[in-house]
C-alpha cells in the first residue's frame, strides 16, 4: 500500500494557494478562472489543480485560508474530500478537517477525522486514520504520525485483511494484528509491527514482541517466510524458519534449516530460476544424523548412514510453439529418506506402488502428429523392492503422424513408431499360486525380503522384467476410410502392418540372471516379427425422435480383422505389455494388448449394440453391450507369454466373455457409469466397476466401487474388491465438512491366502469390512482466512513403502497477507517396518 499523506498536504496547500487570489470569494463550483493561477504558483505547468467547495473563506487576523463545505479536490487523478480545508500560514501547516477522505489513482480509500501537515508534504500528523487499500486490506490508528516523506507510523494501530461485520460493523473482525506502533515505510516496502499480538474475534492469542511483512503490493520480498512444525518419534521435535532471498525479479533462493531435537539439523535449499523461454529449480536437502539407531539397519532401513540426503531439480522449456523439452531427476541416497523426513518430492508418483521417477524429455506436438522422446530412472521406495530390479529406460521414443491417403485410396494413413530400450541389473521374478516364493535375502534378524521363485518354470513363475538389456523398434503403418451408402450404414475397410525388431543382450552371470534360460534362448541376440492386418468395420446407425423424451440412436457395430497368427509367443521378453483389462473401452480397438511387446494375431470378430438417448431437458445416457470371437488362428490371449499375460482375461476362450458399459447422467448434479465383464458361458460376474456423482443442495458425494474374479494364472489367487467413498458438505458460506473412506472388502482373503503360502511370516487377521483408507476434515474459508483441519488413517501393503497404518493429524491456517503456518503430526501406531524407521 502507497502511503497518501503527502499527497493530502500538498492539495491543501495547492488549494491555500488557489484562494489566496482572491479574498472571501464565492467559489460555488469548479474554479476553471483560478486554474491558471494555481499554476503559475505551484511552478509546474503539469499539475492542475481542480476545487469544488461551497464556500472559501480568508481570515487576514489568523492568516489562513479556507476551503469549507463539501470540498472536492481533483488532483493528478487523486480526489481529496473534507468538511474543511485550511492552510495555516503563520505555522506553515495544512489542516483538512471533518470527515477527510483520499482517494489514490490506485483505488487506495484513506480517511480520518483531522489531517494535519507541513506545507513540505514530509511531515504531519492525523487522526481517527482508517486507510482500506485496493487488495482489500485495512490500517487504522487513533494518531497517525508521517516522517520524512518515507514513513508513517500509526500508534496502537490495527491491520487486518477482514472485512467488517455487515450486520454489526462494531464487532472485531475475524483477526486482526493489534501493536503498539505499526510502522509502515514505503520506499521499503515494508510493515515493521512492535509490541504486538494477533487477536481472533478480539481475543488476543499470540504475541510476537516484533516481526514484520511486506506490505500486501509486494508479491516477492526477500525475508523470512511462516514457520513450520514437525514432530516423529525418529526425529523427535523440530521447527523450521525458512529464509527467501529475492536476488532479482526472474531468480530466488530459499535456505530452509530445520533443528530437529534427536538428529541434529537438516538443511534445505531451493534455487529458482525463469528464463525468457522456461524455468528450472534445484533442490537440495541434506543432514548428519545424530541418531542412527532410529532407523533400522539395511537393507530395512538406513540406520547405517550418517548423512543422508537428496537433490531434485525440475525444468521447462519451450524452443518453439511445437516442442519442448525438459526434465524432472531426483537423486537420494537412500530410499527412505524423502519420506523419513517428512520432504515434499516433485518427483514422487504414488498411485498404488511407491516410487520416484526421474525422467528427461523431447517432445513435439503438430495438428496432425506428436514426437516423445523420454528417459526414465526409477528409484523405489520400498525395502521390498530391490533396485538392481529397476529398469533404467534409455530412452522411450513415441511418433505419431496422420496424413491424407493416397489419391486412388483416399482415407487417412496413420504412421505409428515405437523405440524401447532398457536395462537392469537383475532380472525379476514372482511366484504364481500353489508355487513356493523364496527370500532373496535374509537379514541378520533373521527377516526375509526380497521374494522370488521358488521353483523357476513357465507354469509356477512369470517374468516381470529381464536382466540385461532389451532394445526393440517398433513401426505401423495403416489405413483407414469410411464409406456412408444410402441406406446410411457406415463401412469402413482399413489395413495395416506392424514390424518389430528385438535386440537382446541377457545378462546370465548374475544374480538369479541365470534362470531366464528356463523362459527365454539367451543366445538369441536378434529376433524380429511382423504382423499384416486388413478388416472391415461396420456401423449402422437408426435414429428416432420422441416428443417430451429426446433423440434415441441404436447402433449396431461389427468388425473383423484377418490376420496371420502371431509369432513367437513367449520367445520375446515382455516389458510394456504385462496389463491387459478386457473391457467396452478396448472391445473394437485392433490390439488389445496394452502396449509394443505383444501383438494380437489370428482372424478375430467383434460385434456389439450402442444405443444412446439424447434428452430434450440436458441429459444423456449410453449402453454399449458386446462380445468378440476368434474364428481362425491362433487365439493370442490364449497363450501365455513368460508374464502369464492373455490368461484369465477373457480373451482366451473362442467365444470371449459379455463386456459392457451403462452411463446415465439425467442432469449436470447427477451421474452414472458402471461397466462390468461377465463370464461367457454361465454370465457371472468376472469383473465390475460401479461410479456415482451427486451434487445435492450443500451435499456433493461421490462412490465408487470395484471387484475383479481371481487370476490365479497372473498371481492373484483370490478375488479383489474395495469400496470409495468420498463427501463434502457445504455448512454454511464459509465452513465445509469432508470425509472419506476406503473399504478394503478382500483383505481378510489376502491375509488367509498369504499366511497358508507363507507360514514363517506372521499377517494380522483382517475382517471382511476392512478400513484400509480414512480421512476427515473441516474447512473454514472466508475473504481473508483459510483454516483446515484433517485427520488421515491408512495402510498400505509393504510393496508401496509406506506404515502399515499412517495416522496423520494436520493443521493449517492461512491469514491472507501475513502468512501460513502449517503442522503435521504423525500418530505412531507400534513398530514400523516398512518406513525403515526403529522402534528404539
Amino acid at each position: 500500500m502507497r502511503s497518501s499523506y503527502g499527497t493530502v498536504a500538498g492539495l491543501a496547500i495547492a488549494a491555500a494557494l488557489c484562494v489566496g487570489a482572491s479574498e472571501a470569494a464565492n467559489a460555488q463550483g469548479t474554479l476553471n478562472d483560478r486554474l491558471a493561477a494555481t499554476t503559475q504558483q505551484s511552478g509546474n505547468q503539469d499539475e492542475h489543480l481542480v476545487v469544488e467547495a461551497r464556500e472559501i473563506v480568508y481570515d487576514n487576523d489568523k492568516n489562513t485560508v479556507s476551503a469549507v463545505g463539501d470540498v472536492h479536490l481533483y488532483y493528478q487523478g487523486r480526489v481529496l474530500e473534507a468538511d474543511r480545508v485550511t492552510y495555516d500560514r503563520n505555522t506553515r501547516r495544512v489542516y483538512a478537517e471533518g470527515n477527510a477522505r483520499l482517494t489514490e489513482t490506485d483505488g487506495t480509500v484513506a480517511t480520518g477525522e483531522r489531517f494535519e501537515l507541513t506545507d513540505d508534504f514530509r511531515d504531519g500528523f492525523i487522526d481517527s486514520l482508517r486507510i482500506e487499500t485496493t487488495d482489500k486490506t485495512r490500517f487504522s490508528a487513533p494518531r497517525a504520525e508521517r516522517t520524512s516523506g518515507e514513513s508513517t507510523t500509526f500508534e496502537k494501530g490495527t491491520y487486518t485483511a477482514c472485512e467488517a461485520c455487515k450486520k454489526d460493523p462494531s464487532r472485531p473482525p475475524l483477526w486482526q494484528v493489534k501493536a503498539a506502533k505499526i510502522i509502515h515505510n514505503n520506499s521499503e516496502q515494508m510493515i515493521y509491527y512492535e509490541d504486538a499480538s494477533i487477536e481472533f474475534w478480539g481475543v488476543p492469542l499470540l504475541y510476537m514482541p516484533y516481526f514484520s511483512t511486506p506490505d500486501p503490493t509486494v508479491k516477492r520480498k526477500t525475508g523470512f517466510l511462516a514457520p513450520r512444525f514437525v514432530t516423529s518419534s525418529s526425529l523427535g521435535y523440530g521447527a523450521s524458519l525458512p529464509f527467501f532471498w529475492n536476488l532479482a525479479p526472474n531468480y530466488d533462493l530459499t535456505i530452509t534449516p530445520t533443528i530437529l531435537s534427536r538428529q541434529g539439523v537438516l538443511g534445505q535449499v531451493e534455487w529458482r530460476h525463469r528464463l525468457m523461454n522456461g524455468s528450472y529449480n534445484i533442490r537440495a536437502a541434506g543432514i548428519f544424523q545424530q541418531d542412527k539407531k532410529a532407523f533400522l539397519p539395511p537393507p530395512l532401513g538406513a540406520g547405517d548412514k550418517t548423512f543422508r540426503g537428496s537433490i531434485e531439480t525440475t525444468g521447462r522449456f519451450d524452443i518453439n510453439q511445437q516442442w519442448k523439452w525438459g526434465w524432472d531427476v531426483a537423486l537420494t541416497t537412500d530410499k527412505w529418506f524423502l519420506q523419513n523426513y517428512k520432504i515434499k518430492s516433485e518427483s514422487i508418483t504414488s498411485t498404488y506402488f511407491k516410487e520416484s521417477t526421474s525422467t528427461v524429455y523431447l517432445t513435439g506436438r503438430s495438428d496432425t502428429g506428436f514426437f516423445d522422446l523420454r528417459g526414465y530412472y526409477f528409484r523405489s521406495l520400498s525395502y521390498e523392492d530391490w533396485q538392481k530390479q529397476q529398469p533404467v529406460v534409455h530412452p522411450v521414443l513415441d511418433y505419431n503422424k496422420r496424413l491424407p491417403g493416397p489419391s486412388f485410396l483416399g482415407g487417412e494413413v496413420t504412421i505409428d513408431a515405437n523405440v524401447t530400450s532398457l536395462t537392469r541389473d537383475a532380472a525379476q521374478y514372482a511366484s504364481v499360486p500353489n508355487a513356493l516364493s523364496t527370500p532373496l535375502f535374509t537379514t541378520s534378524g533373521g527377516r526375509s525380503i526380497y521374494y522370488t521363485c521358488g521353483t523357476f518354470t513357465p507354469a509356477d513363475c512369470i517374468v516381470r522384467g529381464v536382466g540385461g538389456t532389451t532394445t526393440r523398434a517398433s513401426v505401423g503403418l495403416s489405413w483407414r476410410r469410411s464409406f456412408i451408402d444410402p441406406l446410411g450404414q457406415v463401412w469402413t475397410p482399413f489395413a495395416g502392418l506392424r514390424v518389430d525388431a528385438y535386440a537382446l543382450d541377457i545378462n546370465t552371470t548374475r544374480y538369479q540372471n541365470g534362470e531366464i534360460s528356463n523362459f527365454l534362448n539367451p543366445n538369441e541376440n536378434f529376433l524380429a516379427r511382423a504382423m499384416p492386418t486388413v478388416g472391415l468395420e461396420y456401423r449402422y446407425p437408426l435414429i428416432a425422435a420422441t416428443n417430451g423424451l429426446g433423440t434415441h440412436t441404436i447402433e449396431p457395430i461389427g468388425q473383423i480383422l484377418v490376420r496371420p497368427r502371431e509369432t513367437r509367443i513367449g520367445e520375446l521378453p515382455n516389458e510394456d505389455a504385462q496389463s491387459l483389462v478386457f473391457d467396452d473401452t478396448n472391445l473394437f480397438e485392433w490390439n488389445k494388448f496394452s502396449g509394443y511387446d505383444r501383438v494380437e494375431g489370428g482372424v478375430r470378430a467383434n460385434v456389439g449394440l450402442k444405443y444412446a438417448l439424447t434428452m430434450d431437458k440436458g441429459g444423456y445416457a449410453d449402453v454399449l453391450f458386446g462380445q468378440s470371437y476368434q474364428l481362425a488362428g491362433r487365439n493370442s490371449y490364449a497363450a501365455g507369454d513368460i508374464a502369464h499375460v492373455g490368461l484369465n482375461s477373457g480373451l482366451e476362450t473362442k467365444r470371449s466373455d459379455y463386456v459392457g458399459r451403462i452411463h446415465i447422467a439425467p442432469n449436470s448434479r447427477l451421474s452414472f457409469t458402471g461397466r462390468g465383464r461377465f463370464d461367457e458361458r454361465d454370465f457371472s460376474l468376472r469383473r465390475l466397476e460401479l461410479q456415482a456423482n451427486a451434487t445435492l443442495g450443500p451435499v456433493t458425494t461421490r462412490v465408487m466401487y470395484a471387484r475383479y474374479a481371481a487370476q490365479p494364472e497372473l498371481g492373484y489367487p483370490t478375488r479383489r474388491e474395495g469400496l470409495l467413498t468420498s463427501a463434502r458438505l457445504k455448512v454454511s458460506d464459509n465452513w465445509s465438512l469432508n470425509g472419506s473412506i476406503l473399504l478394503d472388502l478382500d483383505r481378510y482373503l489376502q491375509d488367509r491366502q498369504n499366511s497358508i503360502a507363507n507360514p514363517q511370516m506372521p499377517y494380522a487377521k483382517s475382517n471382511p469390512w476392512t478400513v484400509a483408507g480414512l480421512s476427515l476434515g473441516a474447512v473454514y474459508q472466508d475473504e481473508c482466512t483459510l483454516f483446515g483441519i484433517t485427520y488421515s488413517s491408512s495402510y498400505k501393503d509393504a510393496a508401496t513403502g509406506t506404515k502399515n497404518r499412517d495416522q496423520t493429524l494436520m493443521f493449517r491456517l492461512e491469514l491472507r497477507t501475513i502468512g501460513e503456518v502449517s503442522y503435521q503430526h504423525q500418530l505412531e501406531n507400534g513398530t514400523s517396518l516398512t518406513d525403515g524407521v526403529s522402534s528404539n
